[in-house]
């Protein structure tokens, strides 16, 4: 059997060396080595094996703290620790000897320390695990298996309790699934911050998988209850979740009856008050008041006279009046459901067009096949924002170069092809009342809006790398939609995460919901992971109309039968959509190797009049939405950048992100933090649900009249990557702004409809369907196309649609359209075949 390193090994066994001592028996090796870890046996003992007085147990490394492995073993020469497989180094133990007073035998005690960096090393391919080995004369013994895990407890609860509202006496579940660690987390549970006893109350349940049953609801029962997760790591709150305990009312009894009245008839009561209605509850179901005829022995006759005549007229003809009224508001009524449910246009505006308004990309010479316009310059369209009743075209439309409907009211929202810029506060107030619109987000700053039809168009919000592409026919013809597009700031709309899940991507809104369409459209946003699907699990998220959040779509298993399908791009994501709602992506790490690509800003202030300056470094998501809210908030704080953004990636490796300053002048600058750096936890920057992460670090010059800073500033994962600045600048001078050439300034219009929305004119994109649609047999059609431009991994999803070209298209356009290259277009075409046609098909005079 293999021996472990040590005295044992190299030390030669010979009478002479040993002295032998009759009660403990230790010998010393001639070797000259000091470290006596192994013992002769008395002889009436060396033919037994040895045993564990005690054996290494299972510990928990917290934080960075070591733990410590013991074990003990008697009768014993030699003992040492084995981990994974390999001998402990002799000098990482520490051995005492002793002796049992009971049987005279020499006692060995072994010690090791094991840190979280050995651990670390194999995280993920096996468990750490350590045993003793101990040896006699008569062979050896091992030890049961010590397993060292690293301690742990995730932020985000996989699922917490939901706010209720409860009858008297109702059972009551709470639910709670606490959040992922080592060792597992334990579970109680607090209502109003004070601990929910079961054992003293017994009205109270915990479950095995931690809910909490209320077993009948008591009005004592209404509070805040929150599920505690604990272990040796940490302890977290899940959010408060409201129990509303409310109390149906019921009926008093009925009072006696009243004397008969002059109208011959005898009344009783009975209130709502046994138990009166609380805390939500309902009123009472039924009558609370009740009447009946009297006998004629009871009735008092009374002489009805002329005045009964008048009062049954004078009720007749109010009658009357509230019939002819009610007839009136009925027509009313119909006569707008008419105005707001047809459609607005005939389908004659096909041959009219939009006429061109808006910014249009310029064209090289060379790109004629793609870029020859129809004339759209006879007519010009405009609509009304709601929809309207559609009107014989005889009598409202006329074919000259003017609108096709009359004048709209004031108020009205219009649209014309190219360029959209209604007033924000004017659209909001107008849309917002409608039911049909009540998704409108209220943050117009943050959102782009505009009318569409048909002919398709495109939304962006500014600088964001956020857009929704509406192609031609997604719209059904003759209906006219207002859609937006907003990002939701992120602690208006909490998304659960759990495990290790993260946020990818910025919350994107489009709507309203559930309009219908013909066809997808195709929403583009930023995302910050290696876009490497084999070392995440990433998912799309909608909110459905409860505002609840579901996974509809498992990137890189698409299916063409879904409503959803995704193009994933190094830096985008681009999703086709057969439906307007609120998106976002979600990614799970599958393992270590798993990163997000984090952004690091640094910014200063912009004047400093003082002995201390600050600089900011922030650590957020790599998306450009993220980077817009910090680049307008240090605006308005008067900073400025101070070096070029990089970029680093950040793995799930439990590991914080560090930040120190070095290198300073000490002759005129000097640091105010205590610490050598500081730190943001892994689980904050993880998480991604946290906006504006930054640490800040106070300098201070020790003269007023020192301006120039030189420094070092060091930003990275412990064990793991990062990136260092080296600063040199003048704090006295502001020598960049902060709208510098970093933030890619956006200068297109946030709406665009029509044909002023796409590079490819409208006609010459149907042209281009129909000849590759198609299928040929040298492969000369749309999945040609799709080879040429790198899309043939889709080719099942544009072969599922009627048109397969024109899905192609449509993701070229939302790819190119700030630097879209339309001669390489017109070059795939040529290449693939089809100029011969082309030329032929826009020489014909129809388009």
């Amino acid at each position: 059997m293999p021996l472990p390193p040590g005295p044992f090994v190299r030390c030669r066994w010979s009478a002479a060396v040993l002295v032998l001592r009759l009660v403990v028996g230790f010998f010393t090796c001639t070797a000259g080595s000091e470290y006596a870890a192994t013992a002769a046996l008395p002889a009436a003992f060396s033919d037994r094996l040895p045993h564990f007085l005690v054996e290494p147990e299972d510990k928990y490394i917290v934080k960075n703290k070591p733990v410590t492995l013991t074990c003990r073993s008697t009768p014993a020469t030699q003992i040492y620790f084995k981990c994974n497989g390999e001998w402990v180094h002799q000098d990482d133990h520490y051995i005492e000897h002793s002796v049992d007073p009971a049987t005279g035998l020499p006692v060995m005690w072994v010690t090791i320390d094991i840190t979280r960096q050995q651990v670390e090393k194999i995280f993920g391919l096996d468990e750490y695990w350590c045993q003793c080995v101990a040896w006699s004369t008569t062979g050896t013994q091992k030890s049961q298996k010590a397993y060292i895990r690293i301690a742990y407890l995730r932020k985000n609860f996989e699922e917490e309790p939901q706010s209720k509202e409860v009858a008297l006496d109702q059972e009551v579940s709470l639910r709670c699934h606490p959040p992922e660690g080592v060792p597992p987390a334990e579970v109680e549970w607090q209502r109003n911050e004070d601990l929910v006893d079961p054992t003293s109350d017994p009205n109270f349940v915990i479950t095995p998988d931690h809910n909490l049953v209320i077993k009948a609801a008591r009005l004592a029962d209404t509070g805040n209850y929150t599920c505690v997760a604990k272990n040796i790591v940490a302890r977290r709150k899940s959010n408060s979740a409201t129990v509303l305990v409310f109390v149906d009312g019921g009926w008093s009894e009925w009072s006696k009856w009243s004397a008969c009245g002059a109208d011959c008839s005898m009344w009783r009561s009975r209130e709502c008050t046994q138990p009166s209605p609380g805390t939500g509850g309902k009123d009472c179901q039924g009558l609370d008041l009740q009447s009946l005829n009297c006998t004629s022995e009871q009735c008092p006759q009374t002489v009805r006279g002329a005045e009964d005549v008048a009062l049954y007229v004078g009720m007749v003809a109010v009658a009357l009046c509230l019939t002819l009224l009610l007839i009136v508001v009925v027509l009313v009524y119909r006569r707008k459901k008419e105005g707001l449910d047809a459609d607005v246009a005939d389908s004659s505006i096909l041959t009219t067009g939009f006429q061109p308004m808006g910014i249009k990309p310029s064209k090289p010479e060379n790109s004629h096949l793609l870029t020859i316009q129809p004339d759209l310059t006879t007519t010009t369209t405009s609509y009304q924002g709601t929809l309207r009743s559609r009107h014989d075209a005889t009598a409202k439309f006329s074919m000259t170069n003017g609108p096709l409907l009359d004048p709209l009211p004031n108020g009205s929202h219009t649209l014309h092809n190219g360029k959209l810029n209604p007033d924000p506060a004017e659209f909001v107030s107008r849309f917002s009342t409608q039911s049909y619109f009540k998704t409108l987000p209220r943050d117009v700053a943050n959102t782009s809006y505009g009318t569409f039809n048909f002919l398709g168009g495109r939304l962006t919000i500014p600088n964001t790398g956020i857009s929704l592409l509406i192609p031609p026919e997604a719209i059904p013809r003759g209906k006219i939609y207002e859609i937006y597009l907003t990002v939701q700031r992120k602690e208006d709309l909490r998304l659960p995460l759990a495990g290790c899940q993260t946020l990818l991507s910025p919350v994107v809104s489009c709507g309203p919901p559930g309009v219908v369409l013909s066809r997808p459209v195709i929403l583009s946003m930023d995302h910050c992971f290696d876009a490497c699907l084999d070392n995440w699990a990433v998912r799309l998220k909608k909110q459905n109309y409860e505002g609840t959040w579901e996974d509809v779509l498992l990137m890189g298993e698409e299916l063409v039968s879904e409503p959803f399908y995704c193009q994933l791009e190094a830096e985008t994501c681009r999703l086709f959509s057969e439906q307007l709602g609120t998106f976002a992506v979600v990614g799970e790490s599958l393992h270590m190797g798993a990163a997000k690509r984090l952004r690091l800003v640094l910014f200063s202030d912009a004047y400093c009049s003082t002995l201390e300056y600050n600089i900011r470094v922030y650590c957020m998501d790599d998306t450009q939405d993220v980077f817009k809210e910090v680049m307008q908030m240090e605006r308005q704080l008067g900073g400025r950048l101070i070096d070029e953004p990089h970029v680093l990636l950040f793995k799930d490796s439990y590991h914080n992100l560090r930040l120190s300053i070095h290198d300073m002048p000490q002759a005129h600058w000097r640091s105010k933090l205590l610490a050598g750096y500081q730190e943001i936890p892994f689980y904050h920057i993880w998480n991604g649900s946290q906006r504006y992460l930054h640490c800040t670090f106070t300098l201070e010059r020790l003269s007023l009249s020192t301006c120039e800073l030189t420094c070092q500033l060091c930003v990275w994962q412990v064990e793991g990557e990062g990136q260092s600045f080296s600063l040199d600048f003048n704090i006295a001078k502001d020598t960049r702004a902060v709208d510098s050439e970093f933030l890619v300034m956006d200068s297109n219009a946030t709406a665009l409809a029509g044909p002023s929305a796409f590079q490819i004119p409208y006609l010459i994109r149907q042209k281009i369907c129909s000849s590759l649609d198609a299928p040929c047999p040298n492969g000369a059609d749309w999945r040609m196309l799709a080879q040429r431009l790198k899309l043939e991994r889709h080719m099942s999803f544009f072969a599922s649609k009627a048109s397969p070209t024109s899905g192609i298209l449509d993701l070229w356009e939302a790819q190119h359209f700030h630097s879209g290259n339309i001669n390489q277009l017109a070059a795939v075409m040529a290449d693939i075949g089809k100029q011969e046609a082309m030329i032929f098909l826009v020489s014909d005079g129809d388009c």
